[in-house]
């Protein structure tokens, strides 16, 4: 299986940091985000990586080059500044990520998943992983009930930013601009989305005071 990093956001709630830096290349405790992804993906057995680019993107392949350093081949999909949201840079990446069901990274996360453990079941066309709802998210954005999840009832959890992909969830799109919300929740109209919850440590590193408070957490954990 391949894994796909979302990396072309602007990141507007980073900045002034993501004004001359790209969110995914942001140091947590001195390390660019992205690596945390790449080494994680690299230790769970993953080899092929696609990122896509677009805000400040050419500093990314400049940074992390081929791969090679992890292990991994990184191919990258240009989007050329122009913003494709999740959606319209899912299919652009199509091409170099091929047919089969692909796992999917929000680059501004911290999740440090045993990816290896992580499939789509059969007849299904996305599996998400959630979490428990943070403080920025309190209403949470889906339901779970055994296995399947609905974008009704009152008991939700909250997408963690990390899901396998089967590429028929795309079929029928146009190129171009769009989100990939639409297409989840008509997928789960039809009971073709599955999720289940971890436990693991988690963090939407989406504002400066969150990335900062990541960071304390992680250094006492580590100190």
């Amino acid at each position: 299986m391949k894994a796909m990093i979302l990396a072309a956001g602007r990141g507007e709630r980073m900045r002034p940091l993501t004004d001359s830096t790209p969110k995914p290349l942001i140091p947590l405790l001195g390390k660019p985000l992205i690596e945390y992804h790449l080494e994680n993906l690299a230790l769970a057995g993953f080899t092929e990586i696609v990122i896509n680019l677009g805000h400040l993107g050419e500093q990314i392949p400049q940074a992390l080059g081929d791969g090679s350093r992890w292990g991994l081949s990184i191919a990258y999909s240009d989007e050329q500044g122009m913003p494709l949201e999740t959606g319209g840079g899912l299919l652009k990446a199509l091409p170099l990520l091929g047919q089969q069901p692909f796992l999917l990274i929000n680059g501004d996360v911290y999740c440090p998943y045993p990816w290896q453990q992580v499939t789509l079941p059969v007849g299904k066309v996305a599996h998400l992983l959630m979490v428990a709802n943070p403080e920025h998210n309190p209403s949470g954005d889906f339901s779970l009930d055994n296995g399947l999840l609905s974008q009704h009832g009152e008991a939700k959890l909250t997408y963690s930013g990390c899901a396998i992909i089967d590429p028929q969830l795309l079929a029928g799109s146009q190129p171009g601009r769009f989100p990939l919300a639409p297409l989840l929740r008509a997928a789960m109209e039809q009971g073709q989305v599955s999720g289940h919850r971890i436990t693991q440590p988690w963090c939407d590193v989406g504002t400066v005071a969150r990335l900062q408070q990541l960071e304390k957490q992680l250094d006492a954990h580590l100190g």
